[in-house]
């Protein structure tokens, strides 16, 4: 028995992320995502209708790039099941030969043309090169072709005369040029943008609706449940690089000790301050009044130093017990290069005078810019203050997490490894946290295991190496600037004020002295 489906509403065509992949206009776009959920089908409906539009509508040529002819045959068939529901006129799938400049080597090609001239042209290999042609390239499942880097070259040509490139892949490893190509992207040595779909978050986006749809039963949530345990269960231990989109092979320590060494500088200071056990229990105005003191005579002569010119951004790490809390100060010369000045380290300092340290820093820091505060745990009290203190629009509240991580640390390893940001304490502990980022799953991130501190004083968990990102993130942070200057009056104003906002003598703040 058919069900009676008279009062069911039309789903959309293209689920959530299919939407939003085929949204990005972007003249290189690169797409990590998970096995079997459509990606390339809807890059063909986007592609039917570039290609069926008019020049001055924008269409172009569309040139399609398989490994194997069969997912070549699977795009052109839904490239030709896109034209006729879109309802184009366009003619019969033709197959011809590429003509590659590479002896002995013939390539298949499929072919749709539209009326307007432009084509459709799916490829069953990597050509050896794209020379003369212009319109969109298309690399599908772009981590399993021969010599992609070489791909990529020609491809991006393309770009020059108003191209696009596209990029769709799953992953093959971290070593891959597909997933070098992400990092370099992340980092921001290559522009272009990003997109990023697992299986989850495809059947979030309704993923398993799609499939009981087309299956003619109904949805049930238990049963997807089910359906999800049973796919995950079929790729075993590949599952997180195949749904997951995490690369494999990953597992070593990110940031090579080499590179640490040459990035940093014997002489950065790094202060230490660090309470006994019980010591919160003195009264709160006797510890700020110690702390202060501490302030004057560490940091005020360090801050003094700074150059008036410099830009300059802040990182913290927090931790209250355990660990450590970093404050990384992070200064910008005209160069755009950037370098800490000095590290603070706090070991079981109270909370209200970790606020006064980090105010007392930032309020006497050059041109201060930005900051970011781990506001994970207790540390989001301090990470509010900051912001309540210093401007929502210039102080983060991190919640770090693997996609902040995946996001940030591959610009930390470019800067590092192109020497924009340089001169980090020659420091064994500092060096060590930095050392302590771990690839897990593909993602540089700090494992749950901690590191005993030079002298055994006390563990550490990658605090300096966290406070350090946190510093370089802020000073990629879009900020509004702006200045103010008071215009004076040319005669006393008739409200007893000699300037628009400088109040006449004899006026306080709260009124009349």
């Amino acid at each position: 028995m058919v069900s009676n489906t008279a009062k069911a509403s039309a789903p959309p065509v293209l689920l959530g992320y299919q939407q939003r992949w085929i949204g990005i206009r972007a003249p290189l776009k690169v797409g990590e995502k998970s096995r079997r959920i459509g990606l390339t089908w809807a890059e063909a409906a986007d592609n039917v209708l570039v290609a069926a539009a008019s020049k001055a509508a924008g269409g172009q040529t569309v040139y399609y790039l398989g490994y194997n002819q069969d997912m070549t045959v699977e795009y052109i068939q839904a490239c030709a099941m896109w034209a006729r529901a879109f309802d184009y006129a366009a003619g019969e799938v033709e197959e011809g030969i590429w003509p590659d400049e590479t002896a002995d080597k013939n390539i298949k090609t499929y072919t749709i043309t539209f009326p307007a001239g432009h084509r459709i042209v799916a490829l069953t290999s990597r050509p050896s090169n794209l020379r003369g042609r212009q319109g969109i390239v298309v690399i599908d499942e772009a981590a399993f072709h021969a010599d992609l880097a070489a791909l990529l070259k020609a491809a991006l040509a393309l770009l020059i005369w108003g191209g696009e490139v596209h990029i769709i892949s799953t992953h093959d490893g971290t070593d891959n040029a597909f997933n070098e190509l992400i990092e370099e992207i992340r980092a921001g040595k290559r522009k272009g943008e990003l997109f990023r779909c697992t299986f989850q978050e495809a059947v979030d986006d309704g993923l398993y609706h799609r499939v009981c749809l087309r299956k003619g039963i109904p949805w049930v949530k238990d049963e997807q449940h089910e359906w999800v345990k049973d796919v995950y269960a079929f790729y075993g231990d590949d599952a997180e690089e195949e749904l997951d989109c995490i690369p494999s092979q990953g597992g070593g320590t990110y940031l090579s000790l080499a590179i640490l060494e040459q990035r940093s500088r014997i002489g950065v200071p790094v202060l230490r301050l660090a309470y006994k056990p019980g010591y919160e229990v003195i009264s709160e105005p006797l510890r700020l009044a110690d702390s202060l003191a501490w302030c004057e005579r560490e940091l005020a002569p360090l801050l003094a130093q700074l150059p008036k010119d410099l830009w300059s951004f802040y990182g913290m790490d927090f931790a209250r017990n355990r660990d450590l809390s970093v404050i990384v100060p992070l200064v910008q010369e005209q160069s755009g290069r950037k370098r800490p000045p000095f590290l603070v380290e706090l070991r079981n300092v109270p909370f209200k005078q970790q606020e006064q340290i980090l105010f007392y820093i930032v309020s006497r820091l050059p041109n201060f810019m930005a900051g970011a505060n781990d506001a994970g745990g207790n540390g989001a009290a301090l990470a509010e203050a900051a912001a309540v203190e210093y401007g929502h629009n210039r102080i983060s509240q991190v919640k770090l997490s693997e996609g902040w991580y995946r996001d940030n640390m591959p610009g930390l390893k470019a800067d590092l490894e192109d020497g924009t940001l340089y001169d980090l304490p020659a420091d064994r502990d500092v060096i060590g946290d930095l050392r302590a980022f771990k690839l897990v799953k593909g993602v540089a991130r700090i494992p749950d295991t901690r590191t005993q501190e030079e002298g055994g004083s006390g563990k550490r968990h990658g605090d300096a190496g966290i406070a350090i990102a946190l510093a370089r993130f802020a000073s990629r942070m879009d900020i509004e600037l702006y200045a103010y200057t008071p215009v004076r009056l040319t005669a006393p104003a008739t409200n007893g004020f000699d300037y628009d906002d400088d109040p006449a003598s004899g006026w306080g703040i709260r009124g009349m002295l």
